[in-house]
């Protein structure tokens, strides 16, 4: 979940400063150590150990924002298994040297994409993410980049992002409004509008214009 999201939810303003406290990625460390320890352990005692650990996590987050702990428990430690960084896909259409922005309902932009749901690999969800926001058909040709969102993307979140950028070639189609976004535009490198930059930041977009213009793009990867 992303953090900002989670404390505006319960009214709570997570600062700059806040952000880039240390006890953030102290808690987000605590909670993976013990979610992979509860994936594997069999030991009764240690299981014990690793839901305290978990409860820790809770409790440093609760004791910041000041959100009920249960609250937090519920968002922040809901998963079981492994616990490893989720995949999201971006994808890159251009016409006429301009690059294709959807509009969500808080008015900011962003390349069409999502999370990889479950029984999609990054081609099949890129193809899938932009039918569903921008009522078009594609057809994915490389990946341009794959980033660490921690280190690329602002608001931090709760876990780990690799945000996979998907350079694609237009087939047809039109915008339909839907559940997801109320607009759709082509934008020039130097018009771009104001970003969701959690999802991708100007500087992801300008390299998206690099790689459609390079005759031989080597991907990019942290």
């Amino acid at each position: 979940m992303n953090l900002v999201y989670f404390c505006k939810m319960y009214r709570f303003q997570m600062t700059d400063k806040l952000l880039n406290e240390p006890w953030l990625t102290w808690a987000i460390q605590i909670q993976a150590i013990a979610q992979n320890g509860l994936a594997y352990c069999q030991n009764v005692y240690d299981i014990e150990r690793y839901e305290q650990l978990r409860d820790i996590a809770v409790e440093m987050l609760s004791y910041k924002t000041a959100i009920p702990q249960d609250k937090v428990k519920n968002l922040f430690c809901n998963e079981q298994g492994y616990q490893t960084p989720k995949v999201d896909t971006r994808a890159a259409i251009f016409k006429d040297d301009k690059i294709l922005l959807v509009q969500e309902s808080d008015g900011l932009w962003s390349l069409p994409g999502g999370w990889c749901d479950v029984l999609e690999s990054i081609d099949s969800n890129t193809v899938k993410e932009t039918r569903e926001e921008a009522g078009l058909d594609i057809n994915t040709k490389f990946i341009i980049a794959i980033h660490d969102q921690h280190k690329r993307n602002y608001p931090p979140f709760a876990y780990a992002v690799l945000k996979t950028f998907v350079m694609c070639e237009l087939i047809d189609g039109e915008f339909q409004p839907n559940s997801e976004t109320i607009a759709s535009d082509w934008f020039a490198l130097d018009e771009l509008p104001p970003m969701a930059e959690e999802k991708n930041t100007p500087s992801q977009v300008e390299l998206c214009f690099q790689a459609h213009h390079s005759k031989h793009w080597v991907t990019q990867f942290d």
